[in-house]
């Protein structure tokens, strides 16, 4: 206790600090989100207090990000969708699976998944956090004009035909759930639909025209049309929130920019009483645990966005331990990884239960904790509770706030959230696979597939996409590296090793050693292949240098034995040197070693094979002469 205050005035100004910065951006992200702004504030304010309380990096501000924003995104509307545009419907849904999110983040900790994080490629971060930024900045281009497509009457009307279709399928769906489904007359079919109001296929029909205008594909699709219906108040609105963010930090660091674009454009548009559109209400008083995610519980309604949760569990751990690191450079500090992810899980699943989106370890708001003087975990948590002592003081307040401010911070969230470092570096990095005459560079092919596929088909999948992506090329260029520096040839014809050097002369032509430089691996094993047969049936000898073969898998192994066996059939005798311990495991555990290569067939330096085949020699020629 006496170390958690021992920074006290410290950490007091660094988590009221760091608190201001988050305020504005908790709105905007729960606006963007889908949820609302209360739900971004949510988050912010359990997923600070508590990541912090029970995280294992001292400095962290957690909450609310654009890379889980943008995932959390996905996962409202499609739900959203399947209830028909309701979100009190959809929300029990939303909840359950941010809470297991939360839950799985909990169980990557436990399990020390968190050292493992630092192997995904960087092209593939880097492609995702640009697309997150594409995604947001260009899905707050209509919010910033004060474009809502479900409120353009003529947009909407194209959708009735289909809103009309989808209401009778849902009528036919639950008369075959009640078992009253009857195709010869369709008389309770046609009873139901009586009872269906013209307010109702308007409902759906807006429904519908938001889906099909949301994400980046569907923005670009009415953007058009938002051209043609700018509101140039809204417009106005957000490009001032804009010239305030970029233009204030030229002026001062000290005091968040996007916090005093909050105020500054929201007090002119309230006070001198301008018609702009407020964001949604927030709800006074202390936020209320949603226990219809417990009570309301339906296993078939998550399952298809079980590996969104896990990508949702995964990027918080990303993105959370990636500011670790950044912590930990500023404060000359080490964090502990797996307990960061449990209490960033900790913080999701407790945000998920009282209505938050998720978040995870924010860079921005961690530097300036540090800045200001956060030392403990106690800044943190002091951050969680300013936020929550805004929302009990100032909730009717912030109601008040305009929508095209939210969306006009965001649109330099998504600007600034954006892999600048790895797009600039496009043009130099080296071209090192060929389609054709063209030569391409993998790691431009990995980042750019999967920036477009996150921006315009689905993040989760793309993640994904890459990942395998990476993993092919990596095992290719493996393959290549350990096939380019293994050979097969006599030492009449290659510079050997330095202990090859005193090779007996009339053992040159008769005698064959193989170099294997790197892992066998299944990415190498048909390199390996074609080498062992160019050993020509004329040898008696074949000497398998294994000195610098660390690691076989199982493919390995096996072509390993295939190729043994064919030589041993050739009458080729083959002899082993210096077999690391790994491979040499691999090799017992088959029984490659006894059955095929004999202990005494097996050395522990070239020198030794020497002296074995120098005494072989003699005692061929002492037989031959007898």
């Amino acid at each position: 206790m006496k170390n958690f205050f021992s920074n006290f005035r410290g950490d007091l100004f660094g988590g009221i600090t760091a608190g201001i910065v988050a305020l504005p951006l908790a709105l905007a992200f729960g606006v963007s989100s889908g949820l609302g702004p209360s739900a971004g504030l949510y988050g912010a304010i359990f997923i600070s207090f508590f990541a912090a309380l029970f995280g294992g990096t001292n400095t962290q501000i957690s909450g609310p990000t654009a890379p889980m924003t943008a995932v959390s995104m996905v996962v409202i509307a499609g739900l959203v969708a399947v209830n028909d545009g309701s979100i009190e419907k959809a929300l029990p849904a939303i909840l359950i699976i941010f809470l297991l999110a939360g839950l799985m983040q909990i169980g990557l900790g436990l399990i020390g998944i968190g050292k493992y994080i630092r192997y995904i490629p960087y092209p593939v971060v880097s492609g995702f956090m640009t697309a997150i930024g594409v995604i947001i900045l260009v899905t707050q281009i209509l919010p910033s004009v004060g474009y809502y497509p479900k409120e353009d009457d003529e947009y909407v009307s194209q959708f009735k035909p289909m809103a009309e279709e989808i209401i009778l399928e849902n009528i036919l769906k639950e008369e075959a759930g009640e078992g009253i489904l009857v195709l010869e007359d369709f008389e309770e079919t046609i009873e139901r639909s009586k009872s269906i109001t013209q307010e109702d296929m308007d409902k759906e029909a807006r429904t519908l025209a938001k889906s099909e205008a949301s994400g980046v594909l569907g923005t670009l699709k009415v953007l058009p049309r938002a051209m043609q219906n700018i509101n140039w108040m809204e417009l106005i609105l957000a490009l001032s929130t804009i010239a305030i963010i970029y233009g204030f930090k030229k002026i001062t660091t000290t005091i968040p920019s996007a916090l005093v674009a909050l105020i500054v454009v929201s007090g002119v548009a309230y006070g001198f009483g301008l018609n702009y559109r407020p964001i949604e209400e927030i709800p006074s008083g202390f936020p209320v645990p949603n226990l219809e995610i417990f009570t309301g519980f339906k296993l078939s309604s998550i399952t298809p966005y079980f590996f969104t949760a896990l990508t949702l569990a995964l990027l918080g751990a990303i993105d959370s331990l990636l500011t670790s690191v950044v912590a930990d450079n500023m404060t000359k500090t080490k964090h502990q990884p797996n307990k960061e992810l449990v209490g960033q899980g900790i913080g999701n699943s407790i945000a998920a239960i009282f209505g938050g989106i998720p978040g995870a370890g924010a860079t921005i708001r961690t530097v300036v904790n540090i800045n200001a003087g956060g030392k403990t975990k106690l800044s943190g948590m002091v951050a969680g509770i300013l936020l929550l002592i805004i929302l009990l003081a100032l909730g009717p307040v912030a109601s008040q706030i305009p929508a095209a401010v939210l969306a006009g911070i965001l649109v330099t969230v998504g600007i600034g959230v954006m892999d600048y470092k790895g797009l600039k570096a496009i043009p130099s990095l080296p071209k090192d696979i060929s389609l054709g005459p063209i030569k391409l560079s993998s790691e431009v092919i990995i980042m750019l597939v999967v920036l477009v596929l996150s921006s315009v088909w689905n993040l989760v999948y793309a993640v994904g996409v890459g990942l395998v992506i990476a993993s092919l090329m990596f095992m290719k260029k493996m393959g290549d590296l350990t096939a380019e520096r293994s050979d097969v040839k006599t030492l009449e014809h290659e510079k050997g090793w330095a202990d090859e050097a005193n090779f007996p002369k009339h053992l040159k032509e008769k005698v064959f050693i193989k170099h294997i430089k790197g892992p066998l691996f299944f990415g190498s094993t048909s390199e390996f292949q074609a080498l062992a047969n160019q050993i020509p049936r004329t040898a008696s000898t074949v000497i398998i240098r294994m000195d610098r073969m660390q690691y076989m898998d199982q493919s390995g192994l096996y072509t390993l034995e295939d190729v043994l066996i064919d030589l041993l059939n050739s009458n080729i005798e083959v002899l082993l040197v210096d077999v690391l311990d790994q491979p040499r495991y691999m090799m017992e555990r088959v029984d490659l070693i006894p059955d095929l290569i004999p202990k005494e067939r097996i050395f522990n330096t070239f020198d030794e094979c020497i002296s074995y085949l120098n005494k072989k020699t003699v005692e061929q020629k002492a037989e031959a002469s007898a």
